[in-house]
């Protein structure tokens, strides 16, 4: 172990403190779980409580309705005739809120004899043999069903009796309405979205039938059967008859939930939380309790661990400002000479370095520029005199000849464009390069770099074209324009396969900007490489030698050129690559385009 003497005594200082803390919060921390278990289960029961009283409220607010309209639908001694009785429960506008799926009548046999809401088959259908009816023949007494599927409508549906009595007490008929469970819900809306934004599962139980009343997700459009045992932990746990409790299963925690039965209809309302979120607020007030504890028990112990690396911090400092200055090009600030003695001599060292280094860097940009400059003026007149022995002004040259002295030309004309490249890389890297801004016409510019990048395009079996329309008067530097057009262009070819093609297109980016995009037939821009397109002497490694030749400084040359003109550069894969340029042009240009004739 590398550490000092101090540097052990405070770190047995803190392992002590940190070992006493840790051992009372152990114990702490089950207790805390265990209370709020019981908390959230105390909750849970009172909310199922509360929901469990408004549905109860609910239907006996129906039931009442049904009850005050029965003794209006016979004069004592028989029912009224169907046209009556429908005219009367049209004059109940309640009927319709309290049951939005129809109010029926049936005759003392339970034969439907008139309703509100019209379903086919339904009049005439005899209901005797369903067991709420038979309760109500039975005891002349009111009834609420279970849940049950509709004979005619085959819905999931709720029915409601009550019965139309004689002045004798004899049954003389049935007033009846229902509530379609697919499409009407019975719980309390408020209910339902207090427990959907506390993340409550909350369901209803049909213990008596052993289906879903409401499955905690949706109304459905048919009864559904609970799991059967061992499915559900949860539908196992209420079952049993538990009020309150905590489900596992192999061993983990899942539900912290509650329970309470609706005796009237032999309902279970259940809701559970999960046990993760039941635990999250125990869990996040002991780690404030802990973080405090630990604050306080490794107080002095973190007091001698920073007395004794205190000196170690400005250390610390300069690594990672050497790590910053290593990594970011032109970062080169010094460091500050103050600290203990050793420390101020390791800073003054490395200033003394960076200070080399940056000298060092001055040399070799001079050096570029001075040898590029001497360069490109013999390989200037090297290429005009092979340009003039290739024209045949010194009289006709053998094919074989003819054919070395082109290749001389074509390669004397790639080192010069690397030489101006290497050049304008150094201007730019200076902050030399100026711009000269006059009127031009882009489409000239374009034609102009398609001429000159057509010999490389003939060796290499692409072919160029110009899509940008009519002439476009712009006010732009043609020099640095045709140079982006060059470097592009000459990429384009590079990545190109033998037969594709080339298309150089301008369209409108916005008001006074115009975009220009030269797009190949190539594989696209590797997802690789894309970060490193426009770094300098960064090249893709496709497989060819096309991919690789050149310096890798002619989309770096590109950006600064773009964002020196205060422009914009980028691109996009599409059967081919998609390099594209935006360059404010002024706004004779941009009316000139929406009249316009660009493709």
């Amino acid at each position: 172990m590398g550490l000092s003497l101090k540097g052990r005594i405070a770190l047995i200082m803190l392992a002590g403190a940190l070992l006493t803390v840790l051992g009372v919060l152990a114990t702490a921390y089950h207790s805390l779980v265990d209370d709020f278990e019981q908390l959230y289960s105390q909750r849970q029961y009172n909310a199922t409580v509360r929901a469990a009283e408004q549905v109860e409220q609910t239907l006996a607010l129906r039931q009442h309705t049904l009850e005050s309209l029965a003794s209006q639908l016979s004069n004592g001694t028989s029912l009224y005739s169907v046209a009556e009785l429908l005219a009367r429960l049209e004059r109940h506008p309640a009927l319709r809120r309290q049951f939005p799926d129809g109010v029926m009548v049936f005759d003392a046999n339970a034969t439907a004899i008139a309703e509100t809401t019209l379903v086919p088959g339904r009049l005439g259908t005899n209901y005797a043999d369903r067991s709420h009816f038979q309760a109500l023949m039975r005891t002349h007494a009111s009834v609420i069903s279970h849940p049950i599927i509709g004979r005619t409508t085959g819905a999931p549906l709720i029915s409601f009796l009550s019965p139309i009595l004689s002045d004798d007490g004899d049954l003389l008929g049935i007033l009846g309405g229902v509530l379609n469970l697919a499409t009407t819900s019975i719980l309390p809306e408020q209910r339902l979205s207090e427990a959907r934004r506390e993340g409550v599962s909350f369901k209803i139980l049909d213990t008596e039938n052993l289906v879903y009343v409401y499955n905690g997700q949706e109304l459905a459009s048919e009864l559904q059967p609970l799991p059967a045992p061992g499915v559900d932990p949860l539908v196992d746990a209420v079952l049993a008859g538990e009020r309150l409790g905590v489900t596992e299963r192999s061993g983990e925690k899942q539900w912290v939930y509650a329970t309470t039965h609706l005796q009237q209809l032999g309902w279970l309302f259940v809701r559970a939380l999960p046990h993760k979120q039941v635990v999250a607020p125990a869990r996040a007030f002991f780690m404030r309790f802990a973080g405090i504890s630990l604050v306080i028990g490794g107080g002095l112990a973190l007091i001698a661990f920073w007395m004794a690396w205190s000196a170690m911090r400005p250390l610390e400092a300069m690594t990672r400002r050497i790590h910053t200055m290593a990594s970011r090009v032109g970062n080169e600030q010094p460091l500050p000479e103050t600290g203990v003695p050793e420390l101020v001599r390791l800073a003054r060292a490395f200033n003394r370095l960076t200070a080399e280094r940056r000298a060092l860097s001055q040399v070799k940009d001079d050096f570029v520029a001075v040898v590029s400059h001497e360069l490109r003026t013999p390989l200037t007149s090297i290429n005009g005199a092979l340009r003039l022995v290739d024209s045949g002004v010194s009289g006709p040259l053998p094919e074989k000849t003819g054919e070395l002295v082109r290749l001389a030309l074509r390669n004397g004309e790639r080192l010069q464009h690397l030489i101006t490249d290497l050049l304008d890389f150094s201007k730019l890297s200076a902050g030399k390069l100026e711009l000269a801004p006059v009127p031009c016409c882009l489409n000239r510019l374009i034609d102009e770099a398609i001429s000159g990048n057509g010999p490389m395009a003939a060796e290499h079996e692409v072919s160029l074209h110009n899509a940008c329309g009519r002439a476009l008067p712009v006010l732009l530097d043609p020099l640095r324009v045709r140079q982006l057009l060059d470097n592009l262009i000459s990429n384009a070819i590079k990545f190109s396969p033998a037969g594709g093609r080339v298309t150089v297109s301008v369209e409108p980016a916005g008001p006074d900007w115009l975009r220009f995009t030269v797009s190949d037939q190539g594989d696209g821009i590797p997802a690789a490489f894309a970060e490193r397109l426009f770094d300098r002497f960064a090249q893709a490694e496709h497989g060819t030698m096309r991919a690789v030749k050149g310096t890798g400084l002619g989309l770096a040359i590109c950006k600064e050129l773009v964002e020196l003109m205060g422009g914009r550069i980028g691109f996009y894969n599409r059967r081919g690559a998609h390099l594209w340029v935006e360059l404010p042009v002024g706004t004779d240009t941009e009316l000139d385009l929406r009249e316009g004739s660009l493709s």
